[in-house]
């Protein structure tokens, strides 16, 4: 059997697609699955062993043309299945074009008509996004739950061994959304609630460093600023052995989720009802208390507090 799975959306997206590979694995030891990715996210599915072929889309250089050129290869593939995580025009076309014999999606995209299967996808269904994730295979496989995974390769792990040196915890402070990240202020309490014992890390990509190093400072140098510098299964590989993890309702967050490595996420304007919460053991979630009337005002959070007080954010005790 050949299966390919399309999640071309962001880096948290991907995370929670793994069960479906490690599900599929393990009902079909001999399949090939594949995955379609948007460029740049492929390093998070590197040494995964069950994956077969990684497809990706660019989707910042002639978006379209370089789908469609992607979709001449993929047909010639002649997938027996393809499951479309997506809930857009552009990968539900590519689903229906693949040439698979059964398509499977989420009824809520515009395309998924002319799929075989389709699936609901309901926003506070008390369901997590894993769950409606597996959904789409659980004629193929079955209901149970499933753990997102990565896999670190030894290289990852050794390229951080000489920073868990000494006890350490870890701390993702930005977000693609201004209203899902904790305020600078609010992040030095966080800091200052650690322990001098051990070492505070502070990750995020290359475009977040400005963002890590105002809070160097505003530690008096208690922090030490590691973005841009690790790549995705580094930094999942240093969160594995962290005696705590701090992290927004973002990408590192489900990092630290498929590690199984502790966390404690912050949920400004989001909250863990809409299904993206922590799923490591050793979990807690961390909200303003009370929960301002406007809270949540989006599933995907804004640039700017719409009400111009971001009381869910300032209003969260650290403690």
């Amino acid at each position: 059997m050949k299966i390919l799975l399309i999640q071309t959306a962001f880096i948290g997206d991907v995370v929670l697609a793994t069960p479906l590979v490690e599900k599929l694995h393990r009902f079909y030891p001999s399949a090939q699955v594949d995955v379609m990715l948007r460029k740049g996210n492929e390093g998070l599915l590197a040494g995964n062993p069950h994956v077969g072929k990684l497809w990706i889309w660019d989707k910042k250089r002639k978006k379209y043309r370089h789908l469609f050129a992607l979709l001449r290869r993929v047909r010639r593939e002649r997938y027996d299945v393809v499951v479309n995580l997506q809930r857009f025009a552009g990968t539900g076309l590519f689903s229906v074009l693949a040439g698979a014999k059964n398509v499977v999606g989420f009824g809520k995209n515009p395309l998924s008509l002319l799929y075989n299967r389709r699936v609901e996808h309901q926003i506070g269904s008390g369901l997590h996004e894993v769950q409606r994730n597996l959904c789409l295979i659980a004629h193929l496989t079955d209901e149970a739950f499933e753990m997102p995974k990565l896999y670190p390769q030894p290289s990852d792990f050794e390229s951080v061994e000489k920073l868990k040196a000494k006890p350490y915890a870890t701390i993702s402070p930005a977000s693609v959304w201004f209203t899902k990240q904790l305020p600078a202020k609010k992040w030095a309490e966080v800091i200052a609630l650690i322990g001098a014992d051990k070492t505070v890390y502070l990750l995020g990509a290359k475009g977040d460093v400005a963002t890590c190093e105002q809070l160097v400072e505003q530690s008096g140098g208690r922090a030490v600023n590691l973005a841009g510098q690790l790549s995705l299964l580094q930094s999942a590989a240093l969160m594995r052995d962290a005696t705590m993890n701090y992290v927004n309702d973002s990408a590192p967050m489900h990092l630290a989720s498929a590690m199984n490595a502790p966390t404690t996420a912050f949920f400004c304007s989001t909250t863990p009802a809409f299904g993206f919460g922590p799923l490591a053991q050793n979990a807690r979630v961390v909200e303003a208390t009370p929960s301002p009337a406007c809270r949540p005002c989006g599933l995907h959070g804004y640039k700017a507090c719409r009400k111009g007080h971001f009381c869910c954010a300032y209003g969260i005790a650290i403690q």
